[in-house]
Parts: C-alpha cells; structure tokens; sequence
C-alpha cells in the first residue's frame, strides 16, 4: 500500500493552489486528477480585481475580491493579460451608470493604500488610474481615430470600442476599470511544469477516487482508473470542485451547497481590428437583456458570455444540495455535456444567439463565427445564496480541509489557510509560523509554457491561440 501524508482530491485551480502551496514548503502531496490535463473545470477567463462585473454584491465582497486578485496575479503572472475592462450599461437597463462610480472610488482608495502599504502589490498600474470614465463627446472624437497596434493609454484602448460600439444604445459614462484577463490553459500548462519539477509532489492523472474513510489516524482512499489502488492519508483536501458533496457524503459529512452549470463560447471575428480591452454590457441576470461579455483573444478569437437562459444560464443549471446528500445533482444532460462533450447543433445554436447578444451593442459583431468549442462547466457555490462570489475553504473534519472557491482568485487565501491548518495540528516539521504567509515562486521558461498552454488547448479540441495573452503578463 502506497503511503502519503497529504492527499489532495482534484486538480483544478484550487487542488493546484494548493499543492504549489505546501509543494514549496517540501510537504509530500500527491494530487489525484480525473483528467489527463490541469485546471479543466469550469471557464474563467476575468481578473476579478475588484468584482465590477457582479453590480448585485456588497463592497465587503468587491474589497475582498480585488486584494484576492492582486494576490492571485502575484502567484500566476504569466496567466494574465494586461488588458483593461470597458463596462457599459444599455440605456434601457434600470440601473444607471453613475452609481457604478461610488463603489469605483472606494475600490481604487483600497487599491492605493494596498500598493501605499506594499510596493509589489501596485500589478493594477498606477492607483489613480485604476479607473477611467468616458463620456459620449470623448467617444465620439475615439470613434473618428485610427487604432493603434499596441495601446499606451486609456484613451487608445477606447478607440475599437468608439468605432464599433452603438453609442445610442447606452448610457454615460463608459468607465474602463484595471481589470485585466486571465488565461486558463496556461495556468494549467505553468501549474502542471510548476508541480512536475517538484520532487515531492505526485500527481495521479486520470485516477478518480472511488471510495473514502475516516478515524483518527486518518483516511484511506480508494482510486480507480490511472492509479488504482489504496492510499493513506495523515490529511485530506478536498478540491473536487462541483463534485466536493461526493466526498463529503463518503465522509457523511452533510453541508448545504448548490452547483450552477455555466458555458461561455468560442467565436471567431475575423475582421476584428487591433487589439481590444473586455467588454461587458450589464444588464439584469436570467432575463433576455442579461449581462453581455466579449472577451478577446489573439487572432481574432473571442470568448462570449450572456448571462441569459438562452446562452450561458439554463432553467435547470442551478441545483441544490438535499437533506439526504451534500451532492447536488445536476441533470443527466449536463453531466453527459461534462463527460462527453457538446453536440455540433448545440454549440452552434448557442454560440449563435451569443453572438446576437452582444451584436445587439455592437452591430458589426453580427459577422462574427463560430469559432470552436464552448468552455464549460460546473461551480459549487458553499451555502444557499447563489449571488455567493467570496468563498475560500472549510474544516468540517479534524484533518479534511474542503475547498470552496467561487472565483479562482481566492484560491490564494484557501491555500493559506490549509497551510497554517497544518502547521496549528503540528502535520507538518520544520515549517516556520510565518511561512503561511509566504507566496511560492513559480519559475518556469517562457517557451516550455507556451508549447504546453498550446498543447492543451489543442488536446481539449480548442484553438492553439487561445492559450497565447493578446498583451502580455510577467508584471
């Protein structure tokens, strides 16, 4: 029987936060992945830096968020993209784009005295330009300007926004925010190289974990697939994303949690000019005018969101947690998308009307193609309110951390807090009790990253250039 002290269930970005975590304090991990690949559960593709995309949560949460992110940058610098975020609100939305300015400069005084307190944490740039406001006279001029190949400033992100958006269609300000894009094949193309080098980190690729039990002394697991056999575990992380309730009812353990299916999409507009910033459209969630998102990517790709249940929601997505199960159960079709992938008639039907959603504001957009698979999956939310954006992780058991991200950008915080839940129960030797606190240092060749970003997409059926940052990252 295989012996290892620390055993995390899931490689997705909190299984591989994790293990970077306690990989670079010598702890012997062995990380167990029901794929053959790194962080392939559900998309992100934003730098929550600040939260400006959810209008419905508090400022506690948008504070959190954006010094979680800050973080999260620090730790993975070669997974963002330095490009701004232009946030628009339709004229026919009931909200208005003034009020988003309070909570905006409440952001950016955080912002100053986070990179005022600490010098290495200024990645969103200068504090006092954190945000920009753009009223319509100033949009106009944009829209009469050619772009630039490589943006310097504010006003030259604005241009491709000036000259394709309908300015009639929505209020003003505009408002461009340091909200920059993350890049998920390559966090899991850097994380893989990252944990491979590490000598005392194992990691068990498409091997699930069938059974578990608990006593004192600990767990024993049951795998099955790339691995099959028994391990021990003196602790255990669960990081098994939407599937977390599985292990906790093995463990009977019941936790109330829900799980929402979600998918963005893959298009293709070929005559996109120039590079651009993100474009999100509010609007109100779950009805037909639902938030619009345009994430670019190089080569004229563009990740879509429409948070309508035509395009990225769907009636049955959300499901809950019962008294009899910390599993929620998704519908059967969801859970065949998930294995098995989409059908060709569905990703374009859907791909389609996301289009259409953001065409809406943009009309030269409506030339914009199908461009690859949807990026898709499913998000544990901890608890009963599904507006939940700030969540990190759970002790339930002496010994069993539960990870309970909602956005990647806590990651950093959970991994934290698993660390110094070990040191507390004396798990782990000669780790010092500042050591928590202490951020790894991933150092990986630039080229190696780039060829396993791009091996991955490929390998999940997407372009190879959607693993490549449109600007850049490394701060």
């Amino acid at each position: 029987m295989a012996k290892k002290r620390i055993v995390i269930v899931g490689g997705g970005v909190a299984g591989v936060t994790a293990a970077l975590f306690l990989g670079s304090q010598g702890v012997e991990v062995t990380l167990l992945e029901r794929q053959e690949t790194l962080v392939s559960g559900p998309p992100f593709c934003h730098l929550h830096a600040g939260g400006n995309l959810y209008r419905e949560i508090d400022d506690e949460q948008c504070l959190t968020l954006l010094r979680q992110s800050i973080d999260f940058a620090r730790l993975y610098p070669f997974v963002v993209d330095q490009r701004p975020t232009v946030i628009a609100v339709p004229t026919e939305d009931p909200g208005r784009a003034a009020d988003l300015l309070r909570r905006l400069e409440l952001l950016r005084e955080a912002y100053a005295r986070m990179a005022a307190e600490d010098p290495s944490r200024a990645l969103l740039g200068e504090p006092s330009e954190y945000f920009r406001p753009f009223e319509r006279s100033e949009m106009e001029a944009l829209a009469r300007r050619k772009p630039v190949e490589r943006p310097q400033s504010a006003e030259e992100w604005m241009i491709p926004v000036a000259r394709h958006l309908d300015l009639e269609r929505v209020q003003y300000p505009l408002i461009q925010v340091r909200e920059y894009g993350l890049n998920l094949f390559r966090l899991g193309a850097g994380a893989g190289l990252a944990l491979e080098a590490m000598p005392n980190v194992t990691i068990l690729r498409g091997t699930r974990l069938v059974d578990a039990s608990w006593s004192e002394g600990g767990f024993r697991l049951r795998c099955d697939g790339g691995f099959c056999g028994e391990l021990e575990a003196e602790y255990l992380i669960n990081a098994a994303g939407f599937r977390t309730g599985e292990i906790d009812d093995l463990l009977g353990v019941r936790e109330k949690r829900m799980v929402e299916f979600k998918a963005a999409y893959t298009s293709r507009w070929k005559e996109r000019e120039a590079l651009w910033p993100e474009l999100i459209v509010h609007g109100e969630r779950g009805t037909p005018r639902g938030m619009g998102q345009f994430t670019p990517y190089p080569a004229g790709y563009v990740q879509l969101h429409g948070m309508t249940t035509e395009i990225t929601l769907t009636p049955d997505g959300l499901v809950a947690s019962t008294e009899t199960s910390s599993q929620p159960r998704l519908p059967e079709h969801f859970l065949e998308k998930i294995e098995r992938g989409w059908s060709d008639a569905e990703r374009d039907e859907r791909t389609r009307r996301a289009i259409g959603h953001l065409a809406r504001y943009l009309p030269d957009f409506s030339e914009a193609e199908v461009g690859g698979p949807p990026l898709f999956g499913a998000q544990q939310i901890p608890g009963e309110d599904p507006t939940l954006r700030v969540a990190e992780v759970a002790f339930p058991l002496p010994r069993y951390a539960r990870c309970e991200i909602v956005k990647v950008s806590s990651a950093t915080d959970m991994a934290r807090e698993i660390l110094q839940d070990l040191v507390r129960q004396g798990l782990i030797d000669g780790i010092a009790a500042e050591a928590p606190a202490q951020m790894p240092r991933i150092d990986i060749p630039p080229q190696a990253l780039s060829r396993r970003a791009r091996e991955i997409a490929a390998s999940r059926g997407y372009p190879v250039e959607m693993a490549d940052l449109c600007v850049g990252g490394g701060f």
